[in-house]
């Protein structure tokens, strides 16, 4: 089967997948609409983007600037000719979908912000965050009402993957924490799904 062929296959069972997943929304969280739940269509769009994130972060940004530093990361990425950050590759993305139709919305928040904009804001974010936080390894699922519409809310640790992560945080000059180690979380990905 030749590449063409195959993606284009790929891409038709990856729209079927997510007219299955989209429909689900529908549904109470409790009850499954074609073998998908809100749970399990979250816990899928985030396998996909803390993939993209750790790639990025491992690959792109720790090799090229820690490991053999031929290029910055940098805020001002396109005035410094720089790599953008991996929050910032995340929260495009997020802009991205949030411009489209895909029925299901994310972002990067945590407890201790360098960018005030990525503060927790309602109850379940904040209960969220301090419960992956207390709980290491664990996924904090909770429904929400916000502007007349219920969502299914899921908060999922953002884990300290590559040093790259942890120096940059830990010697931004706005962090409020400066202690972060390879391993520890230090935020979370919080998922949105209207049901």
């Amino acid at each position: 089967m030749n590449n063409m062929h195959r993606n284009g296959l790929q891409t038709t069972l990856a729209a079927s997948v997510l007219g299955l997943t989209l429909s689900a929304c529908t549904e109470k969280p409790s009850e499954i609409a074609g073998g998908i739940t809100p749970q399990k269509m979250s816990d899928a769009i985030h396998a996909v983007l803390v993939a993209d994130r750790t790639v990025y972060t491992k690959e792109v940004v720790n090799r090229l600037v820690k490991d053999e530093k031929v290029i910055k990361a940098s805020e001002e990425w396109k005035d410094d000719k720089a790599l953008p950050l991996p929050a910032q590759m995340f929260r495009y993305g997020s802009e991205l979908v949030a411009e489209g139709d895909a029925n299901f919305s994310y972002s990067l928040l945590s407890l201790w912000p360098i960018n005030k904009q990525n503060k927790a804001k309602t109850e379940a974010e904040k209960t969220g965050l301090q419960y992956i936080f207390d709980n290491p390894g664990e996924n904090f699922y909770v429904e929400e009402e916000l502007g007349g519409t219920n969502y299914f809310t899921a908060v999922y640790p953002d884990i300290a993957v590559a040093p790259v992560c942890v120096t940059c945080h830990n010697d931004h000059k706005d962090t409020p924490k400066s202690d972060f180690k390879i391993g520890d979380v230090m935020g979370g990905v919080v998922i949105r799904i209207p049901i």
